[in-house]
């Protein structure tokens, strides 16, 4: 059996795939290492708790799905990242199976402040990202901001309605995109 694993990154991707494959609960010191071919030690050596090797599964997973590639990030308009988004939801949900529903889970007792922060601070970048493609979007009517209907408040509404999909799984955009259409443009 080796004894040192080549990097954290080659950890979490036995993470990921043990996930894919099993479901959350084969995310374990034991198991991982069992995986990986590594001593349990190995594993200790990047991350020192289960806590941290799930919290870093779970942000890895969020990164996987959700990521903003270089070449994604030239939206034509807001409805097109949204659609974007529930594009990735939806194959987040095929290639990471009940990962959006049962993740949390995982956070229990300490380590729920720290899955909460992770999942704010993965949020707040996604936020962050519609604000921007919304502010860039040149298609939309100048009188559709006001004080009261801000674009933040817009992208906040917008990113409530996407976890609500999230939480029930249901990943028909629709009836969200219709609704982007008649306000914005």
């Amino acid at each position: 059996m080796n004894t040192v694993v080549t990097s954290k990154e080659a950890i979490l991707d036995t993470c990921r795939q043990l996930v894919k494959e099993q479901g959350w609960s084969a995310v374990s010191i034991r198991n991982v290492a069992a995986a990986c071919g590594v001593s349990v030690g190995s594993i200790y050596y990047y991350f020192d708790s289960k806590t941290a090797l799930t919290t870093a599964t779970v942000e890895s997973i969020w990164c996987d799905i959700f990521h903003f590639a270089e070449s994604e990030t030239h939206f034509e308009s807001f409805t097109d990242c949204v659609q974007w988004i529930f594009e990735c939801i939806r194959k987040g949900s095929e290639q990471y199976p009940g990962f959006f529903t049962s993740h949390s889970m995982n956070f229990i007792g300490e380590a729920q402040a720290d899955g909460q922060q992770l999942m704010a601070h993965s949020w707040e970048h996604m936020q962050d990202h519609l604000y921007m493609i919304l502010t860039q979007d040149k298609k939309i009517r100048k009188e559709t901001f006001d004080g009261v209907l801000t674009p933040r408040k817009f992208v906040d509404i917008i990113f409530s309605l996407l976890l609500s999909a999230l939480i029930r799984q249901d990943y028909d955009d629709s009836a969200i995109l219709e609704m982007v259409r008649r306000i914005l443009y």
